[in-house]
């Protein structure tokens, strides 16, 4: 569609500049407006392609009702322009595409590209890193991780769709106050309690004593400095303390490996705080000596913000212990020594994003020429019909508890249907339509938008939903199975795009058509819901269509062939939308 339009455009900006030059001698009144805008009409009966023609009024001292129609009268005469239609509506120049040549070139397109159709070359020869999940080793995922997982898997795929080099990355949040908190709990509650003896996955014993910390607290505020003195034995490398954070953090990272194979979410480089928090205390320390930042009479480290019209920012404590930026500072250095990258994206709330800004910040002002291009991609919270969640109080969704939930309602869907033998392994099956629910629910809003995650809305299959669009990727699929069959009858009948002559089947061509350029738009924003935007409209039209039209049992055999060529784009278009949103094609539901 983008070349069909690219070719109008440029034969109407053609014939605007030829009219200028012979009316006034000079092309300047038609191209100080270039390039010319292209709308779509609000009805389909008005074409396919709209040219504003506004801005051209004044310097042709015409009206642009009157510039359209002079417009329409000249191309009509020409020979070369592409073909199609001209119509006008009012100060528009309207198109109405030849849609058989479309037809034609999209199906060439899909059936050469396959799995690749709508990939573009947007970010060809970029390299981007991308962080996300990040979780913290005293607690399990919650479904707040899930809509951080669902974001960055999917802007990861778009963006490798647009011909990015990707690097999914993960940085482990394995050390400070809120680790030691679940340690000291444990020292204090656990009476030796392991993942084997309890029964539970080790994600979830550890976030056990977290919230018994908690409670603690309330009955003894003074234990926080507990926790902040046992911080600092563990940055002096005290024997006993690391032990125990070796064995916790080990229990949970193995529970957290564990969440991440059932959901779908993979990562290239793992990143330890650990690891990198010692480099950025260096920096950091390295900043004061060429004053770029200072210390205070307690002898902590700060940075001044006035650049960035803010007050002031803690980088080092008093004992000389990190906080989290301290730690991004030297986590960001290493990524770019580790693999130079021309971006990197980092997945994370919008709470954070006065974090993100002063972070940036000080790696300009240590001299850093790529922090320009590092860009906080923030996402809204993600509540709960009833309510906020809350880690401290126990109040979250569990990750591991909600898609087992999703699991046993699509279980029970299949079962109700009677689709147990056609689905096959209805537990894979289940699994299958459980993250398709969850993913599609989760990136379906604009990430910048708050959102309210209803498991049971998420589920259904009916509506606007994952599993709504994996059933109508299955129908399709079960119509292809049936063309099979007869295939033979229809070898010898090539594609014939005039007979794709209905209203729905124009449509169905134009949004096939345009889906490379969805791709582009939700790169360009990173923005997956322009994608699942795109999924639901193109699965609505598809579904009347498919009801009101018959495809194998068509009047005639090439009419059979077209139509049957047609549901195969949509079909591959499904496959390759799925992809970037993070929902499993099934061939069965």
């Amino acid at each position: 569609m983008q070349q069909m339009r690219d070719s109008w455009r440029a034969v109407i900006e053609r014939e605007l500049t030829r009219y200028a030059t012979e009316t006034f001698g000079t092309a300047q009144a038609a191209e100080s407006a270039f390039p010319l805008a292209v709308q779509k009409p609000p009805k389909s009966e008005l074409g396919d392609l709209a040219f504003p023609l506004f801005v051209f009024a004044k310097a042709f001292r015409m009206a642009p009702q009157k510039l359209a129609q002079v417009l329409k009268d000249r191309l009509s005469l020409c020979d070369d322009v592409p073909k199609g239609e001209l119509l006008t509506a009012g100060p528009y120049l309207n198109v109405r595409v030849d849609m058989a040549e479309l037809a034609n070139r999209v199906n060439e397109q899909v059936a050469r590209m396959g799995s690749s159709y709508g990939n573009t070359d947007l970010m060809a020869s970029k390299r981007v890193m991308v962080e996300f999940s990040c979780p913290n080793t005293n607690k399990p995922l919650h479904l707040g991780h899930m809509r951080n997982d669902a974001i960055g898997e999917s802007i990861s795929a778009i963006l490798k769709a647009n011909g990015a080099e990707v690097l999914k990355v993960n940085l482990i949040n394995n050390r400070g106050v809120h680790i030691c908190k679940s340690m000291l709990a444990y020292q204090k509650f656990g009476n030796g309690e392991t993942p084997e003896s309890s029964g539970m996955k080790g994600d979830h014993l550890v976030g056990k004593y977290y919230v018994k910390f908690a409670q603690w607290e309330k009955e003894d505020p003074s234990i926080v400095q507990l926790a902040q003195e046992m911080l600092k034995k563990w940055e002096a490398g005290d024997p006993e303390v690391l032990r125990l954070w070796e064995l916790m953090n080990g229990w949970t990272l193995a529970g957290v490996s564990e969440t991440y194979r059932n959901t779908g979410i993979s990562f290239d480089r793992y990143y330890y705080e650990s690891d990198t928090y010692t480099l950025g205390k260096d920096k950091v320390l390295a900043g004061v000596e060429s004053g770029v930042f200072y210390r205070e009479e307690d002898d902590s480290v700060w940075i001044d913000l006035a650049d960035i019209n803010l007050d002031k920012k803690v980088l080092l404590r008093k004992d000389g212990t990190s906080l989290y930026l301290t730690q991004d500072i030297g986590t960001a250095i290493a990524r770019h020594e580790d693999w130079p990258f021309d971006s990197l994206i980092y997945v994370v709330a919008s709470e954070q994003t006065y974090h993100f800004k002063v972070l940036f910040h000080v790696l300009d002002k240590l001299g850093y020429a790529w922090a320009k291009d590092l860009h906080h991609l923030a996402y809204g919270m993600v509540n709960l019909p009833e309510g906020k969640m809350k880690s401290r109080e126990g109040t979250v969704v569990d990750a591991d508890d909600l898609f087992a939930q999703l699991t046993e309602l699509a279980m029970q869907e299949i079962k109700e249907k009677g689709r147990e033998e056609a689905v096959g392994d209805v537990r894979n099956t289940s699994e299958a339509i459980a993250l398709g629910a969850l993913n599609y629910f989760l990136l379906q809003a604009n990430p910048m938008k708050d959102m309210v995650f209803n498991p049971a809305e998420s589920i259904s299959f009916n509506g606007n939903t994952g599993p709504y669009l994996q059933y109508m990727g299955a129908r399709i699929s079960s119509m292809v199975r049936k063309f099979e069959v007869m295939a033979e009858d229809f070898s010898d009948i090539p594609f014939d795009s005039t007979q794709l002559s209905l209203p729905e089947e124009r449509e169905l061509v134009k949004m096939i058509a345009t889906f490379p350029e969805v791709v582009t738009e939700s790169g360009r924003d990173l923005n997956p819901s322009a994608v699942t935007s795109y999924l639901y409209e193109l699965s609505r039209l598809f579904s009347r269509y498919y009801h009101d039209h018959p495809v194998l049992k068509a009047p005639s055999a090439p009419l059979v062939k077209a139509r049957f060529s047609l549901v195969c784009m949509v079909l591959q278009v499904f496959r390759n939308a799925y992809a970037l949103v993070g929902i499993p094609f099934l061939e069965s539901m």
